[in-house]
């Protein structure tokens, strides 16, 4: 296991791939690639038997290139970093933090990867590999990534809390479109780890994320609903209109029961009308150092 700590306090853990599962993904990734490229090799001899030697010998370069570096890059971009290979051994490739990883980082793999794979038939990875403790090769050091599991038999899966009964449709009308994949991921993180953290600390990363939640919403938070309650509703309420667009209107998901299928019919709401909570009274504003521009407030703060 690889504890990765990210930049909102949130400990990732990651179990990094290890030598023989990357061999083997690497092997049926240029299996397939291989396969690919003396198809169209075939191809390109037929339909360029007519030019001279030099052109058809520039064709050949461009076609090696295109096929054995430019089509791993494009895969790994697009695909977040699953290649055929790491999908059918359960690897990714990620960031040094555990996000996904975009086109630089595919880019400076596919590239020291012709000379660890292709040029050397895979001795510099190997040795690499073997050296890290992670398990990294040099294309993954000089990128910042990093090959995970994903499948891991008899991993835990943590729960998502449900959001208090009182708040239960209230975010129907909240607009969740510009709210980026990255910040779900934080909250989701933070929801199922929230029993588990320190409670400064809890407070301190709800307030946090309830401001950038807000920010990317652009509607005022809500007068004396907590930070974590917040973000229980609006989690609850992005997943209702998930399975409302999968499965039709009247369906929720069911708390307690992550996973494909944890969707059930929609209880009917309570006839109780809710607890009018009071809002307390607003502390006075700092004055911010000379030369720094105030942060903008959002209602939640941590505490002191």
């Amino acid at each position: 296991m690889s504890d990765l700590v990210t930049g909102d306090a949130v400990v990732l853990g990651l179990r990094p791939a290890r030598l023989p599962s990357r061999a083997l993904a690497i092997f049926l990734d240029l299996l397939v690639y291989l396969t690919g490229y003396l198809i169209i090799s075939i191809g390109l001899t037929i339909a360029t038997a007519s030019l001279d030697v030099a052109a058809q010998a520039a064709v050949s370069v461009a076609s090696f290139v295109l096929v054995l570096v430019g089509v791993p890059i494009a895969v790994e971009t697009l695909s977040h970093g699953r290649s055929l290979g790491k999908l059918a051994c359960g690897l990714r490739v990620v960031r040094d933090d555990g996000g996904p990883i975009r086109f630089r980082h595919a880019l400076v793999r596919g590239a020291m990867g012709v000379v660890e794979l292709l040029g050397t038939f895979g001795a510099v990875a190997c040795i690499a590999s073997l050296v890290s403790a992670r398990g990294r090769r040099l294309g993954d050091v000089f990128a910042g990534a990093l090959v995970v599991r994903e499948r891991v038999a008899g991993a835990p899966v943590m729960p998502m809390p449900p959001p208090p009964p009182w708040l239960a449709g209230r975010f129907s009308g909240l607009d969740l479109s510009a709210v980026p994949d990255g910040l779900w991921l934080a909250i989701r993180q933070y929801l199922t780890r929230m029993n588990q953290l320190d409670p400064q600390v809890d407070a301190a990363m709800a307030a946090k994320l309830a401001d950038d939640l807000v920010a990317r919403t652009g509607t005022p938070p809500p007068v004396g609903v907590p930070a974590a309650a917040f973000l229980m509703a609006v989690v609850h309420e992005r997943q209702s209109r998930d399975a409302a667009r999968a499965f039709g209107p009247g369906v929720a998901p069911v708390w307690g029961q992550p996973g494909p299928g944890a969707y059930a019919p929609q209880a009917a709401p309570l006839a109780t009308p809710p607890t009018p909570v009071t809002a307390p009274a607003p502390a006075p504003a700092e004055m911010p150092a000379p030369g720094v521009p105030p942060r903008p407030t959002t209602g939640f703060a941590p505490p002191a």
